[in-house]
């Protein structure tokens, strides 16, 4: 007679209240929730990160001691200052974007927060152009927040540009719900699934998703 299999456990879904308080549970650096605050005042087309997003970009930044960083779509200077807050003394955010008025209100952030110039170089120019000239294995992470048509590309480069140890991090990858759910076919929807697949069949990385913002994937480079 064969053994009985154990009952599966039903594992508990989070409430609303439960996910704001991971959302909240920690209070960012005042530069960095001034950049959230004004950045929702001025309507930026950019959509603003969560408060969450923003303590996570800061932790994966201090944890891995990152002094090298790509940022994929600069935005109103948001993400960017969530990693400066994380990263080393003499390390280099190079945040890449088209829109130049939006590289403009960064430089304004992060200046206005204190970081010296030589601390951030923005780069004002199509991703997918500026990324091939980035150098191999030289940087600590990269941050895919551009635009989400793109995202498998921006894999593809970020994959080449980390080093062993390294962090990929995608933004957005539970896009207004519409990425785990499979009968949407929207373009958007599609083309982050498919980057998320990417990264998940690639067994150079070590990878979880954390349901912060809209969803952040961190993938670590073996």
């Amino acid at each position: 007679m064969s053994t009985p299999k154990p009952a599966v456990t039903q594992l508990a879904v989070l409430n609303a209240e439960s996910l704001d308080m991971a959302e909240n549970f920690v209070y960012n650096p005042e530069p960095v929730r001034a950049a959230r605050e004004a950045a929702a005042e001025t309507g930026s087309a950019a959509p603003v990160p969560s408060n969450g997003v923003c303590a996570a970009l800061t932790f994966l930044a201090r944890v891995i001691d990152a002094r090298t960083v790509v940022e994929i779509g600069t935005g109103p200077g948001v993400t960017g200052l969530a990693l400066l807050s994380g990263m080393g003394s003499g390390a280099t955010l190079t945040s890449i974007d088209a829109d130049a008025d939006w590289q403009i209100a960064a430089r304004q952030a992060f200046t206005k927060a204190g970081w010296p110039a030589a601390s951030f170089r923005l780069i004002a120019g199509v991703a997918l152009d500026v990324l091939p000239k980035l150098r191999d294995g030289a940087y600590d992470i990269v941050l895919v927040n551009g635009d989400k048509l793109e995202y498998v590309e921006y894999v593809a480069q970020a994959t080449r540009l980390l080093r062993a140890g390294g962090l990929l991090v995608m933004n957005d990858a539970l896009w207004r719900n519409k990425v785990a759910d499979p009968r949407n076919e929207e373009d958007e929807a599609l083309i982050i699934r498919e980057a998320i697949d990417v990264v998940q069949q690639d067994d150079d990385f070590t990878k979880v998703v954390i349901p912060l913002g809209e969803g952040l994937l961190v993938a670590l480079k073996n």
